[in-house]
């Protein structure tokens, strides 16, 4: 008797991906400085020993079901082009408070894969079923200490922030303490409620760059 080989060819369910969790996904560690000074914070991490790894550009596609029923979950699926490498995400938001930006979450459930090209696997999306939210760029000026990523991020129409990444929340205390930032400063969420505490809504865009913002055509 021939074996048989069952391809799946519908789209994995929310479900599904809510199935993965016990094995695939980690809590990603990070917290947000908002409205920082760049070059104040980089002599800080010079101070304490930090070396800088190096500056990057970004672009990323951000995807979801034709329904949006990812993003009404706080879930969403990223393909980024970091420059010396591409990574295809899935990322959920634990402990929702609020969508504004005005309380933090949680933290941040992530799955991550590398992938080798930006283009061909944002296509095998769309293949599959899925439609593009919007497209994002940003800056980025990195620093490491030890296991511990300070990075400090610029995106269009937004005040640049620290972003503190760690293998575990004490180890962000700890660092906290080393640049004498305030905790009680910290935000615990995505780039998308810093957009949402200036006003801007990112579904409601196409693209996002610094070269200007493309909303999205009315098709009502």
């Amino acid at each position: 008797m021939p074996w048989k080989l069952a391809l799946k060819t519908t789209m994995p369910t929310y479900g599904e991906f809510q199935g993965m969790d016990k094995l695939y996904f980690m809590e990603e560690i990070e917290v947000k400085f908002l409205d920082i000074n760049p070059e104040k914070i980089q002599e800080k991490l010079k101070d304490i020993g930090a070396e800088k790894q190096g500056e990057y550009f970004y672009r990323r596609r951000i995807f979801d079901y034709p329904d949006l029923r990812l993003d009404k979950e706080g879930a969403w699926i990223r393909l980024r082009d970091e420059g010396n490498k591409i990574t295809l995400a899935f990322k959920k938001r634990i402990g929702i408070k609020a969508h504004d930006g005005k309380y933090s979450d949680s933290g941040m459930k992530e799955i991550e894969i590398e992938v080798s090209d930006f283009d061909k696997t944002g296509l095998l999306l769309e293949q599959l079923g899925f439609i593009e939210k919007f497209y994002q760029e940003n800056k980025r000026i990195r620093w490491v200490k030890g296991d511990i990523e300070f990075d400090i991020d610029f995106w269009p129409k937004l005040n640049p922030y620290l972003e503190i990444e760690a293998p575990s929340w004490d180890k962000i205390d700890k660092a906290i303490l080393l640049l004498g930032l305030d905790k009680k400063d910290k935000k615990i969420f995505s780039t998308q409620q810093v957009y949402r505490l200036k006003g801007i809504n990112e579904i409601d865009y196409q693209k996002m760059t610094f070269g200007g913002f493309v909303k999205k055509k009315d098709n009502s």
